[in-house]
């Protein structure tokens, strides 16, 4: 009975890091123009902490270079993320962006469809409070 109960446990917990895995990573976007560019990293990291980094370069943007961090920790529920920011640890002069209220859906193509349809692996995020996240793609890397 226990050797039973040890092998559930083991199975289960080797279930629950492969779902980590899978959403774990770095995830990227770049958009520009010819006077324009803004580009986003996200990275997942294996112990549910995250870190996000955004630049932009706008030719005639007061300030013309701008340069924005945010971390906390993250959490998947199915193929939703969400974050969460602990103010008094996770924010300082540096880390300015609060991810609260921030959710997004992982999408990748599903590992039994065998067709040669491309589908990049991306988070889309839903819903947050940073203006400049909602509705924006950031693809695995």
């Amino acid at each position: 009975m226990k050797l039973l109960i040890a092998t559930l446990l083991f199975v289960s917990t080797l279930t629950l890091s492969a779902q980590s895995n899978q959403f774990a990573g770095d995830y990227t976007r770049s958009l520009s123009s010819e006077n324009h560019i803004i580009e986003y990293k996200l990275t997942l990291n294996q112990d549910g902490t995250f870190e996000f980094h955004s630049y932009s370069k706008i030719q005639g943007g007061v300030p013309p270079e701008v340069n924005k961090y945010g971390k906390g920790k993250w959490n998947a529920k199915d193929n939703l993320i969400t974050f969460s920011t602990n103010k008094k640890e996770d924010l300082d002069s540096k880390y300015i962006l609060d991810f609260n209220n921030s959710t997004a859906r992982f999408i990748a193509k599903n590992p039994r469809d065998k067709s040669d349809k491309v589908v990049e692996t991306k988070l889309q995020f839903l819903e947050s409070d940073i203006p400049s996240m909602k509705r924006i793609d950031v693809f695995k890397s």
